[in-house]
């Protein structure tokens, strides 16, 4: 069961976490920790991380989807996504890890997903910790920095919501 510091953060939990003055809370990253016990299977983070069935999830935060493990083969979905502006934030790897096939259409992770909120926050939670570089207050889950730079919001909404 998740600590009552962690059931107290929610329903706010992910905008809390995307503050820039927020750092993930010990007790909800020790229950992240545990929750990710079921991903272990596929990825790795800390040290010794590598590539698994799935890539190494070590400094995703701020990351285009399918471009932060240069040596993970990502889905043609996974690929797609990150090059219409998939960038992994708090609130996008949360909804990402409620239903991955809904939310990649196409995606080759098998998983199922997390049914509730407080799995996601923790494991997210968790997750940040192997992203230092981590700037919450650049990344807003609308929009990431291209390659020059300049914001890169995506283009349409409309072709988001038909897919």
């Amino acid at each position: 069961m998740l600590a009552a510091a962690a059931l107290a953060m929610l329903p706010g939990a992910l905008a809390a976490q995307d503050a820039p003055s927020a750092a993930p809370d010990p007790e909800l990253v020790a229950e992240g920790e545990d929750v990710f016990r079921r991903c272990r299977s596929c990825h790795m983070v800390g040290e010794d991380a590598q590539s698994r069935v799935g890539p190494m999830l070590n400094g995703i935060f701020g990351q285009p989807a399918a471009v932060h493990q240069d040596d993970f083969r990502y889905s043609d979905a996974m690929i797609e996504a990150g090059e219409e502006g998939l960038v992994w934030t708090h609130e996008t790897l949360a909804a990402y890890l409620e239903s991955p096939r809904d939310y990649v259409p196409g995606t080759r992770m098998a998983f199922a997903g997390l049914r509730t909120e407080e799995e996601r926050v923790a494991v997210v939670a968790y997750l940040q910790t192997f992203s230092p570089d981590y700037d919450p207050a650049e990344m807003d889950g609308e929009a990431a920095m291209d390659d020059e730079g300049d914001m890169a919001a995506e283009e349409s909404e409309g072709e988001d919501a038909a897919e």
